[in-house]
């Protein structure tokens, strides 16, 4: 069985019992960054064999990992935070375990985009989850795209292009949007601006940029399109 294990993603608190359990329960454990997951296993006595499983060798890795499950090893995988596959390598795995008839459970768990769209104070009875943005190739097309987007819209993004993010959505949406930005979820430093996207950008264009973000912006019919 493959399980798909979601891990805090701030407070080590927000992880489940049921979690620790699958952990230590498991044969082996896929981590994105051994780094970053071995202070987490120590913290909840987990000694497990840990194999790295990222984004540069996952392709590569998939085989293996499929040939191991069907050995009939139990196999969680976990990210660096928050749930598997989100925004972080788990679909190929998944889809190759279904593919082999291998049973998948993901438990429910930390993820950062639903406290930051539910904190947000902007409709959240449909929304679409856009996850990072392309840097460079297909951005301005995905943006063109989502102009006429009716839904709340939730982005990840890092410190060091919030603002630039920030300018492509006041030029695509128009600068009176409406948006909300929290950083450092459920971290000492957690915090939320909300306002238009020009408000965020003087925010941000004058204060310390930390953090990794997620950004809410409004739908099309909410809001005035552009400035």
């Amino acid at each position: 069985m493959l399980y798909l294990v979601p891990t805090p993603i701030g407070n080590l608190e927000d992880i489940t019992h049921r979690a620790i359990r699958v952990l230590k329960e498991a044969d082996i454990i896929l981590a994105e960054d051994t780094r970053t997951s071995t202070p987490l296993l120590k913290h909840f006595g987990i000694e497990k064999r840990v194999l790295s499983h990222h984004q540069h060798n996952e392709h590569k890795a998939v085989n293996e990992i499929v040939r191991f499950l069907k050995e009939g090893q139990e196999i969680a995988l976990i990210s660096d935070a928050g749930t598997p596959a989100i925004s972080d390598p788990g679909y190929l795995l998944v889809r190759e375990a279904i593919k082999n008839d291998i049973e998948v459970v993901c438990l429910p768990g930390a993820t950062a985009f639903v406290p930051a769209l539910v904190n947000s104070g902007l409709p959240n009875d449909r929304f679409v989850f856009e996850g990072f943005l392309p840097i460079k190739k297909g951005r301005q097309t995905r943006l063109k795209v989502l102009t006429d987007e009716q839904r709340t819209m939730i982005f990840y993004e890092s410190p060091h292009r919030i603002i630039k993010t920030l300018r492509d959505f006041s030029e695509y949406f128009g600068s009176r949007r409406q948006a909300s930005i929290s950083r450092e979820i459920s971290k000492i430093y957690e915090e939320t601006i909300r306002g238009s996207i020009e408000e965020l950008i003087i925010h941000f264009e004058n204060n310390l940029i930390k953090g990794e973000f997620v950004i809410c912006v409004d739908g099309a019919d909410n809001n005035v399109k552009k400035s």
